[in-house]
């Protein structure tokens, strides 16, 4: 199977860490965009994503159209495979939207900055001009498998 340009494999920007650029190296064709793959059709992929204060989802490539909102206020830090390096502050309800083309995609990791759970629902739409990644079956979620702590932890 080829790879497209969504799927090719990158350098790590110079200016960081040894353990960050072994980091990427490792993880920059992960298709987890979340901790959770909450649900999954022919249409979406649902994840959800919460990170206590200091905590962190490591690097992983999204190439679909997708969407995040955000539950809780609070604070990001973000590192981009193009050596950005991104602050975001969020509040209840924020959402942005994102579009990628035939080979267009986006590498990066996300650091809980703030002081209280930060937490998100992200949505892929499956039907993108790229075809999604592959994920593996340890994060999809099922019936009762999961229940979430609470917010204030």
């Amino acid at each position: 199977m080829q790879r497209s340009d969504a799927q090719r494999h990158l350098q790590p920007p110079a200016k960081w860490s040894d353990a960050l650029k072994q980091e990427f190296a490792v993880n920059q064709l992960n298709g987890c965009v979340g901790q959770s793959l909450v649900s999954e059709t022919t249409r979406v992929r649902v994840w959800m994503i919460r990170l206590k204060p200091g905590e962190r989802l490591g690097f992983h490539r999204h190439v679909l159209d997708y969407f995040w909102t955000t539950s809780t206020a609070g604070s990001s830090l973000s590192s981009f495979h193009d050596g950005r390096v991104v602050e975001t502050i969020y509040r209840p309800g924020d959402t942005k939207h994102f579009r990628f083309g035939p080979g267009q995609f986006a590498v990066h990791d996300l650091k809980n900055t703030g002081d209280a759970a930060l937490v998100f629902t992200t949505v892929e739409f499956m039907e993108s001009a790229n075809p999604p990644l592959p994920v593996p079956d340890h994060v999809r979620v099922r019936p009762g498998r999961v229940t979430w702590p609470a917010l204030s932890e």
